[in-house]
């Protein structure tokens, strides 16, 4: 395969896009808590001194939407007029309406219901159409593509040294970018580390480049893959006083390849961030990601993509690809029929398998939502091993 090299980027919590993807979460989460049927599709966009929340929400909740939005943006970080953005005295906007009663239909009683399937997992159709992909490769323990699975390490590091004093002077803003190479298809060595941090305006470019060389890049990049050859830029524009939501407008699900794969595999485009699992964009992502790390974790492929299509409506996924990239050790076709006997990707059984109907996702919208072993989520669970290796004797 020779020589390549691939990049991929990660971003803290503290980005205008994470800002608004971590309060579009906190909103989901605060109704389903209470709600755990509500049907949510929540929007949100933040700018200097503002924070405006959009969308349809069909709910019997009772929720301070406003208290739940400057709690979010103050534990994020931006909790003081220093920091330029202060979730205790921006504005909120409010602008919500109710799930169209079109959508309601399809996902309330599903087309096979509708056609005399009793069955639970018939009880509710896909929330959209659409086409959803997984993937997984052994480059990483958490079977995660080196590139993003580092710069994602490196921004939570970022984020560590920031909240633990470490590096007191930094602030919530911050991006992170990893160049890896790869000789015959396998990681190599790193070709680029980039990190670009907010930081207060009284600390020395010098000192700042100096310490997040030695305080986060050196113990995150694995021993013997930098070389003298590695291109380390921190802060290459020399200064990021101006950051988060004064800087830039953020906007909710502007990050998805930082949220997936780096750009490692395919995207089909939808965003996850405040939005309730009889969405497909989200639930269907996450079994497809589940369905590819069994596979490889079963040793059935070293690399492997998973794609799930949808249509409104109907609760069977109406295309099931593998795509194992020439590694399998199965035609990929034979491995897509074992994935259809084992993995019932139909979205109520989804949500009931992974437990989506409670409030996990706001620990999700910052450093990805797939390789997230760390926080227990169960489409990180390899338990369909046996049954995937069972299926294909």
């Amino acid at each position: 395969m020779g020589k390549f090299l691939f990049t991929s980027e990660s971003v803290t919590a503290g980005h205008p896009d994470k800002v608004s993807d971590s309060v579009s979460d906190a909103i989901l989460d605060a109704i389903i808590a209470q709600d755990p049927k509500a049907r949510v599709a929540c929007e949100t966009f933040c700018t200097t001194g503002v924070v405006t929340v959009m969308g349809e929400i069909t709910t019997t909740a009772k929720v301070d939407i406003p208290k739940v939005v400057r709690k979010t943006v103050c534990d994020i970080g931006y909790n003081a007029p220093s920091q330029g953005f202060d979730g205790n005295t921006c504005a909120v906007m409010v602008a919500l309406d109710e799930q169209s009663p079109d959508i309601a239909m399809g996902v309330d009683k599903s087309l096979e219901l509708k056609s005399g399937e009793e069955d639970e997992y018939n009880l509710h159709g896909a929330g959209d159409q659409g086409m959803m992909f997984g993937y997984a490769c052994d480059e990483t323990p958490e079977l995660m593509p080196m590139p993003i699975s580092l710069a994602h390490k490196l921004a939570k590091k970022l984020t560590d040294v920031r909240k633990d004093g470490t590096l007191g002077y930094l602030c919530p803003d911050g991006k992170t970018q990893v160049t890896v190479e790869y000789v015959d298809g396998k990681p190599s060595r790193v070709e680029a580390v980039v990190v670009s941090s907010q930081h207060s305006a009284d600390v020395a470019l010098e000192t700042l480049r100096a310490d997040i060389l030695e305080k986060v890049i050196k113990p995150i990049i694995p021993e013997g893959m930098m070389d003298g050859e590695t291109k380390v830029y921190i802060n290459p524009t020399g200064r990021f006083v101006v950051g988060g939501p004064q800087g830039d407008t953020g906007l909710t699900g502007r990050k998805i390849i930082v949220d997936t794969y780096g750009g490692y595999a395919r995207h089909g485009g939808g965003a996850f961030s405040g939005k309730d699992p009889t969405k497909v964009d989200r639930s269907a992502a996450y079994a497809a990601r589940y369905v590819a790390k069994n596979i490889v974790k079963a040793g059935i492929a070293t690399k492997c993509e998973v794609e799930l299509a949808y249509a409104i409506g109907v609760a069977r996924p109406v295309s099931v690809m593998v795509d194992t990239f020439g590694t399998g050790k199965y035609a990929d076709d034979k491995i897509a029929d074992a994935v259809n006997k084992v993995f019932d990707l139909r979205p109520a059984a989804i949500i009931d398998t992974f437990d989506m109907r409670t409030p996990i996702y706001s620990q999700l919208s910052a450093l990805g939502h797939m390789g997230r072993e760390e926080l227990g989520v169960k489409w990180e669970n390899t338990d369909k091993v046996n049954a995937l290796l069972e299926a294909l004797k």
